[in-house]
């Protein structure tokens, strides 16, 4: 795991006029005080309420810009009438009013109703130069609602903004993706999530907040946008059951010599079958022998894939052969000019679609929304990565479709599409179903099985994109893979007291077990480590059979994003470490010798 060059060069900025920003924010739990009730559904009375982290961005630097160029900052949420606490907080931060939709009407929204209302809201209050969210709530963790907001309102889009210049009209940009950076241009108007490194959040005491004059604030309700339909009923999915995604941690944190601890640890190991691969199923995601069996069937699934990333495709065409049996349906398979399609057949299309021209993602949802109509669909699957989570929002809003965004788990029930996705940053997981003609569906790369290979050779047609993408790609820096992470058996999980150069130490451990290395925030920021490899709230959620957490407190904020793992053991040489709290085993000591005494324990049963 190499160290990450820094991008964080000092952005110019020449304003040559005022700008008016308008910085759009959400009110959601706070994590560690998230509980179910006995319907399965989150208890909300009394629970503690914050900003969410990526809207601090927002707010904070849409009041610098709105101060340095002699404009104003106007922020929105929509919410119950708790929502308006945000509100609140940015004023007090400097924000120049407030506009709050808050209606009975309102409530059950989903992401693209969401969207339409705020659109809504936005076009009533605008024109605005400049729109500002966050790349993803941490309740919902979608990263939907921008590129639908993008896609309603006709604004260009650009996710993950790390860095931000402007001289003129013209926004320099260098965008933060899920394991590399670009560095882009785009004019305004324009619409920009943005990422949790890009400048310092917004943060206001409750005293200071109650001191904000109720007339900053101006409340909207649901009929003052229009007719609507709003809320649940604007909402094309349904939330169904929703659980606690826990693992029940019995911490036994050992004591004595590096060795003794080693050999005990081994054994605690050994009995949890933590150190035996799952054996899998040949069955498993293997779809049929080939287009006869499917080839004229009414049904489709398309299978949108990404350039680059083939093993994320072959995940999405698996799946969606396994659900094609089950509908009786095909799969078709939406590719780009350089695409293996024999691969892609292999994997389990039936058909394949090449998108002719540059894969821009505004041009892309545009060419998806024109096929779609000459190739009645009856769900679309993609890559929950950046380009996956935009285009599918923008064919979303431009279908009126329900998108479940970030599944870890798709099953066709009652002729029904449920998707599971994790909520709270892992701490639930619910089923969502769509309720409209197409079913369109974001998944988590790395949760999916992998196809058994067959023998198709795919039909293959070609389709030409329009060319409208806003967002100038000037270049493009792959830092890490994102799939690596997501599909380790092992993983070793470093914190701050690990230095770079002292990476090579956890080595033999690491070729002993076929573990990958993981971060926490603190290391991702000193750059020591890849974005891609952080793990936590604002970093990854992954479900390792193993995970060894190496010189890390524990805290919640890194913990949530293991909480899926099948065995933690914890290595610090501090007693009353957090983590020893998180852990199923908890090794006490110095890790330069724990690490060697366990690898030494290790190699007589792996």
């Amino acid at each position: 795991m190499a160290a990450v060059p820094e991008v964080d060069e000092a952005p110019s900025c020449c304003f040559e006029r005022p700008l008016r920003i308008a910085a759009l924010v959400k009110q959601i739990p706070v994590g560690e005080s998230m509980t179910l009730g006995d319907d399965g559904r989150l208890v909300r009375d009394g629970i503690e309420l914050e900003m969410s982290a990526y809207c601090r961005r927002a707010v904070s630097k849409g009041v610098e810009w709105a101060k340095e160029s002699g404009g104003s900052c106007t922020v929105f949420t929509l919410g119950p009438p708790s929502a308006e606490d945000v509100l609140r907080e940015a004023i007090a931060w400097g924000a120049d009013s407030g506009v709050h939709l808050c209606d009975p009407a309102f409530a059950g929204s989903d992401t693209l109703a969401t969207a339409r209302a705020l659109a809504a809201a936005l076009e009533q209050e605008g024109p605005f130069d400049l729109v500002l969210v966050g790349r993803n709530s941490l309740d919902g963790d979608t990263g939907q609602v921008g590129p639908e907001i993008a896609q309603l309102t006709g604004l260009p889009f650009a996710t993950g903004v790390r860095v931000m210049g402007i001289i003129g009209e013209d926004l320099s940009l260098t965008l933060e993706h899920d394991d590399g950076t670009d560095e882009v241009e785009v004019s305004l108007p324009a619409l920009l999530s943005v990422a949790e490194r890009l400048c310092d959040p917004c943060k206001v005491p409750p005293p200071k907040r109650a001191e904000v004059p109720s007339d900053r604030i101006r409340v909207t309700t649901a009929a003052a946008l229009g007719d609507g339909p709003w809320g649940q009923d604007g909402s094309p999915t349904r939330v169904g059951q929703t659980r606690l995604m826990h693992h029940d941690r019995t911490p036994k944190v050992l004591s004595g010599t590096a060795e003794e601890q080693a050999a005990e640890a081994v054994a605690l190991l050994v009995e949890r079958g933590a150190l035996t691969a799952a054996v899998p199923d040949p069955a498993v995601g293997s779809g049929s022998n080939g287009t006869v069996e499917r080839a004229g069937r009414g049904r489709m699934i398309a299978v949108l894939t990404e350039p680059d990333r083939p093993q994320v495709g072959a995940e999405l065409l698996a799946t969606a052969a396994r659900l094609c049996e089950t509908i009786g349906g095909q799969v078709h398979a939406l590719a780009f000019d350089d695409a293996d399609t024999d691969a892609l057949g292999a994997a389990g299309a039936d058909a394949v679609t090449t998108l002719l021209g540059a894969p821009n993602a505004e041009d892309v949802a545009a060419a998806v929304v024109a096929w779609s109509a000459q190739h009645p669909l009856w769900a679309l699957l993609g890559p929950s990565t950046a380009f996956g989570r935009e285009v599918l929002g923008r064919v979303a809003a431009a279908l009126g479709a329900g998108l479940v965004g970030d599944a870890v788990g798709i099953e066709v029930v009652d002729d029904e599409l449920v998707a599971a996705k994790p909520a709270f940053s892992g701490a639930l997981l619910a089923d969502i179903v769509c309720t409209s003609d197409v079913r369109l569906v974001s998944v988590r790369p790395g949760v999916l099985p992998l196809p058994s290979s067959r023998e198709c050779t795919p039909a293959v047609s070609s389709w030409e994109m329009p060319v409208r993408s806003r967002v100038r790609r000037l270049s493009q820096r792959r830092d890490d893979d994102i799939e690596v992470l997501a599909r380790a058996d092992v993983v070793i999980g470093v914190g701050a007291a690990v230095q770079p150069h002292e990476y090579e130490e956890l080595s033999s451990l690491a070729a002993l077990l076929g573990a990958e290395l993981a971060a926490t925030r603190k290391v991702t920021d000193k750059g020591w480590a890849p974005r891609a490899r952080q793990v936590g709230i604002t970093g990854r959620s992954i479900a390792p059979r193993l995970y060894l957490a190496v010189g890390l407190s524990g805290k919640f904020n890194h913990m949530v994003g293991v909480r899926a793992a099948g065995t933690i053991v914890a290595i610090n040489d501090d007693p009353g470490a957090l983590v020893f709290s998180q852990c199923d085993i908890g090794m006490v000591g110095d890790w330069h010798v724990v690490v060697p005494a366990l690898a030494a324990a290790l190699r007589p049963v792996v």
